[in-house]
Order: C-alpha cells, then structure tokens, then sequence
C-alpha cells in the first residue's frame, strides 16, 4: 500500500512537470521574440560617403542579411524599420520598436574619420565620456535637421550641445545592463570570432536610442574612411561575415534569457512543487535586478518607484540596483512581478554566494534544506 502511494505521488509529480514543459512550450509559441533591425540612414540621406561607399546601402545589406537569419528561428519575429532606400525619421523608428513591444532594438551604421582610423564598436545610450564619442553621437543625431518638424518632435533637442544630450539619457537607463549584455556579446563576435579592431562597448547620446523603450544597440561596423576597412565592409564577404556577427550575438543573448525561464519551470515542477514553492536554497540569497546606471543614486524608496529595502553594487562605471534580498527562489519571482507592477518592465533574478553574484542555474543546482 505504502509502495502505491509512493507511485502515485510520483506520477501525479511527472504529469505535473510534463504539463509545465507543454505550457512553457505554448507561451514561446505565442509570443515570439521581437527584434526590430534598423538599417541607419537612408533615401536624402546618404549617411557617410567615405571613399566613394554610401553607408545607407552597406548598413541595409547587412540588415537585411542579419534578419533573413533570425527569421529562420520560428521563435523569433523580425521588424525591420526599413527594407528598401527610403528616409525614414529617427523618431519613427523608436515608434516602430515600441509599437511592436519590441523585446531588442539594433540599429546598424558605419563610421568615418578624417584620419585611417578602423575596427568596429557598439554603442549603448549613456553618458558620453570622452569628446570622441561625443563627436560619433552628433554625427548620427544630426540627421534630425533633415526631418520636418524637428523641433517638434524632439522638443528642442540640440544634437550640437552636450548639455541636450545628457538630458536624453535617463529614460534608457532601465534597460543598460542588457543593453551592455547585448553589446558585448556583438563585439565579443566582432573582436575575438573575426578579429577585426576592437573599440569596445561605449556609452553615447544617440537619439534614436533614446526613442526605445527596450535593451538597444547602435552598432558602427567600421571606417569606410578607411580604405581597407571600406572596402572589406562593401565586399559580399564582409557583409557575410558582420552580419554572421550580429545575428549569432542576438541568439546567444535569447538563448540567455530562455534559459533563466527554463530553470525557474524545472525548479518549479519538483521540489518546490511539492513543498508548495517554500523550500530554500541553502547559502544562496536572490535580489532583483531593476535597473543600472550611471549616477549614483540613495536606495531610498523616492528614488525607486515607492519600493523598498533597496541594495547597490557598483561595476566598473556603472551602478546597479537590487530589490530584495530572500533565499527562496519562489519568493524571488513574486518580487520580480512586484517590480514589474511598479514599472520596472525588465526586472529579473540575480543569484549570489557568499555575496558574490554566482550564475542563475548554479544557484539553482544548489542543495536545498
């Protein structure tokens, strides 16, 4: 009788854990990750014309090369913010991504210098730290003066003083962390995968950035001021190649996020499951990530939407901010909703051992009380 009873808890176990997985499978199937693509430039406006190349048509090949990749996924639904020579103004494009609740936003440029400067970077919006990416930003935002009505549209935004750019910056800052996961993960392809000159992930004012309300990257493929780099980034080769980059960098970071839902349905259907979700995970406490910026801010509940008992830790030059702090993982995921509520759209769990931030599925693989 005992051993009976034994099965039937197994089963009911099983059944329970398959039919988790079936669900996990339908909300992927239902809604498709978003990836809006964003060739820069365009009709009157040419972009930079070093050595005679149009960065509108290189910027648009490699566009249009990332996406017909991604859309092979089926789990991943591609917006392009044009498809063909055409103007489209900066905040449409912003409109286009936040209309489609967009869950990335890329928007692909090459640069130019009056020197052979060459290598490839990616830009996420922030402070602009140096006069150079300063100088990158108004190149690109200058495009605005070819809009009507720009004044407008942009509320006076002056794309020639750094004062105006810096008041664009705040409104992004909720999606830096990923914003800079993305970038990473596009230079890592671009310096390591194909070696060409790596100049980094930076921070700069770009408006169309500042249009989207979701993790976004500007990415400058390379000079065609210089002649070399030029050339390679017109070539079917290089455009092969960068958009290879591109699209690899984008299924790393879903793969990513797709794996944290894994584990929280694997935890869900086991252990936590019978336990009612109020196991804890033994020398591992769980925050909630919510935002990461720039400045400095008090943890005080004015400066976070009304919420409370608030952490900070500092990364290099930037500072992220927890909320919460509870070993149950359950529990965790309720804060996360709770933050979301308060409009903190991108919230998710981080993990930490010893008070040092240890990987989701680790902690998850800890032995429980």
């Amino acid at each position: 009788m005992k051993t009976n009873n034994i099965l039937y808890l197994v089963s009911i176990i099983i059944v329970l854990t398959c039919s988790s997985f079936i669900e996990l499978g339908e909300m992927n199937t239902g809604k498709k990750f978003v990836v809006v693509l964003d060739a820069g430039h365009g009709g009157k406006d040419p972009g930079n014309l070093g050595n005679g190349y149009k960065e509108k048509d290189i910027a648009l090949k490699i566009v249009l090369a990332v996406g017909k990749e991604l859309e092979k996924n089926k789990d991943i639904k591609v917006i392009y913010t044009r498809q063909k020579d055409e103007f489209i103004d900066l905040f449409v494009r912003g409109k286009i991504a936040n209309k489609a609740k967009a869950d990335l936003f890329v928007s692909v440029h090459c640069d130019s210098h009056h020197t052979q400067a060459y290598g490839a970077g990616t830009f996420v919006l922030g402070t602009h730290r140096n006069k150079t990416n300063f100088e990158v930003a108004k190149k690109e935002n200058s495009v605005i003066f070819l809009e009507e009505d720009y004044e407008k549209n942009y509320a006076g935004f002056d794309p020639n003083s750094p004062e105006s750019v810096m008041s664009i910056l705040l409104s992004q800052e909720e999606y830096l962390d990923q914003s800079i996961k993305l970038a990473g993960l596009i230079q890592n392809n671009f310096a390591n995968k194909l070696k060409r000159k790596n100049r980094k992930v930076k921070q700069a004012g770009f408006i169309v950035l500042h249009q989207t309300v979701m993790p976004s990257v500007l990415v400058e493929l390379g000079f065609l001021t210089n002649k070399r780099e030029g050339a390679y980034l017109s070539s079917k080769k290089g455009q092969v190649e960068m958009s290879t980059a591109i699209k690899d960098a984008i299924i790393e970071y879903k793969l990513g996020l797709d794996k944290n839902i894994t584990d929280y349905t694997i935890l869900n259907t086991t252990e936590e499951t019978i336990a009612n979700g109020q196991k804890e995970i033994r020398g591992v406490t769980f925050r909630v990530q919510i935002s990461a910026s720039s400045k400095s801010l008090e943890t005080k509940p004015y400066n976070f939407k009304g919420l409370s008992e608030i952490s900070k830790i500092q990364e290099g030059s930037l500072y992220k901010y927890f909320y919460g702090n509870c070993s149950n993982y359950e529990a965790a995921n309720r804060l996360v909703q709770e933050a979301k509520s308060k409009g903190y759209a991108s919230s998710y769990i981080v993990a930490f051992k010893a008070g040092k931030k240890i990987p989701l599925s680790e902690a998850l693989k800890s032995t429980s009380n």
